[in-house]
């Protein structure tokens, strides 16, 4: 347990981010197993580091820097390599985004697309579209100016949207798809 933090305020703090969190990492990994790890690994991270959350009312954006940098070690890390198991361990289904739903986007075309894009294009999308992070909140954890957070998420739509337009054009008999982005 945390040593700079008490027990009841870290579970607080897991209650109050959990789901964000396991979202955010769902979203960035594409796997549900990943995702549990991500989390795990960023609280972990967060006890041992917990003395540099300099204002509580930050620790949200806090949890997800910490997430991402994990995140952004594993795809660095040249040891780290799927199990062939990866796809049976998929038993908890993943997150459903009522906004997907209503434009008739399929989850896993949804999934499949973010996956497609560059990690520093996906991140800043998901934490925008999906979390509701700010431009500057979004800036601060990516740590660059709030215009290159609002490039990159032009150019993350533009992706995606190529991306849907392909995925429906090739599995859909619908003669065009509207996106909101």
């Amino acid at each position: 347990m945390c040593e700079a933090l008490s027990a009841p305020n870290m579970i607080e703090l897991v209650r109050q981010h959990h789901s964000l969190l396991y979202r955010y990492a769902y979203r960035l990994s594409g796997s549900a197993a990943d995702a549990e790890d991500l989390t795990q690994e960023t609280y972990l991270q967060a006890c041992r580091k917990i003395d540099q959350l300099r204002d509580p009312g930050s620790a949200k954006g806090w949890l997800c820097t910490i997430l991402r940098n994990r995140y952004l070690k594993r795809l660095r890390d040249k040891d780290h390599a799927e199990l062939p198991l990866g796809s049976a361990l998929e038993s908890i289904p993943e997150p459903k985004s009522a906004d997907a739903a209503m434009f008739g986007i399929d989850s896993d075309q949804l999934q499949s697309a973010l996956g497609a894009l560059p990690e520093s294009f996906r991140s800043p999308l998901i934490l925008f579209y999906f979390e509701e992070f700010s431009y500057q909140e979004i800036a601060d954890q990516m740590q660059v100016p709030v215009g290159t957070v609002m490039s990159r998420l032009s150019r993350a739509k533009a992706h995606l949207r190529q991306e849907l337009l392909q995925a429906a054009q090739c599995g859909s008999t619908r003669d065009s798809v509207t996106f909101p982005i």
